[in-house]
């Protein structure tokens, strides 16, 4: 093991997490694929890499793409909706609109509906800029094959994303009047913030109670928030934080932690509830990941 094959690797081991965070939703499995990338990149003949970047990438994605087949077959045996991991980013990645909006949970889950191959294509492509050559070499596909590919992932996640940018003050204030409707038990205050047609999807992993199937419409929402709150809304409270970049709320139930509520946020209303409450996907909120696009 050199020093200059260390060097490389640590210098974009921000970058090469990112890559395989997006790929597979899931921050143990990306940590997983780090380290089959380190035990890869130490048998390389450095003499003989041009872009060492591009070289660390290609293997990276190439692990993701593995684990990410494996990981397709784990989520058949999930119990209820299976939400990304989230993780508590640091303010930077906030200031980031780019990289805010490729890592936040409602894009994230559109890429959970893309193929595995059109996954890595579309984050290397859309998210990082890496050339068509490059994928190809990643993916194990011609470039010409890679373009294509591009443009249909590309038109699949455009029909399915957001309608319009929100701002992040504008989801923050929505959050917050969200929080105080939640803390207070005033389930008209839900209503007024929620759109009509909101979905939340709730992720308990078969540990903890959720819904197993996405729910549709504010009134709908509501009862099950009502659930939640029981008859003691005093005990539920709910704390800022920046999740995926993006505003969220730490949601407490007697001072210990609950879960992780993401949203989505359509003009001034929030049109998509993202609840993590799985523990075992809860141990990236304390301490700031750090994401990069370079």
């Amino acid at each position: 093991m050199s020093d200059s094959a260390t060097e490389a690797f640590v210098a974009h081991r921000n970058l090469l997490f990112t890559v395989a965070y997006e790929m597979l939703g899931s921050a143990a499995d990306a940590e997983d694929v780090l380290q089959e990338t380190w035990l890869r990149w130490v048998d390389v003949d450095l003499a003989r890499v041009r872009d060492q970047r591009a070289y660390l990438v290609r293997i990276t994605t190439r692990q993701a793409l593995n684990r990410l087949r494996s990981l397709s077959r784990r989520k058949e045996s999930y119990v209820g909706p299976w939400l990304p991991e989230p993780l508590l980013t640091a303010p930077d990645v906030a200031e980031d609109a780019e990289l805010a909006e490729s890592v936040s949970m409602a894009l994230m889950l559109v890429l959970e509906t893309l193929s595995p191959t059109e996954r890595a294509v579309f984050v290397l492509r859309e998210v990082f800029d890496i050339g068509y050559d490059e994928i190809a070499a990643a993916v194990g596909k011609s470039p010409a094959a890679v373009r294509q590919i591009a443009h249909r992932a590309r038109q699949h996640v455009d029909a399915r994303r957001p309608r319009a940018a929100v701002s992040a003050a504008e989801t923050r204030e929505a959050l917050e009047s969200f929080r105080r409707a939640l803390e207070t038990g005033n389930l008209q205050g839900l209503l007024d913030v929620l759109a009509p047609d909101v979905v939340l999807v709730s992720d308990g992993g078969g540990v903890k109670q959720a819904a197993l199937r996405p729910i549709t419409g504010a009134d709908r929402v509501v009862r099950f928030v009502a659930g939640l709150i029981g008859r003691k809304p005093e005990t539920l409270t709910g704390e800022h934080t920046v999740v995926n970049g993006n505003p969220a709320l730490v949601l407490r139930l007697d001072g210990e932690i609950d879960g992780i509520m993401a949203v989505r946020t359509e003009e001034d209303r929030i049109s998509g509830l993202y609840y993590v409450r799985n523990p075992e996907k809860l141990s990236r909120v304390a301490a700031e990941t750090r994401l990069t696009l370079r």
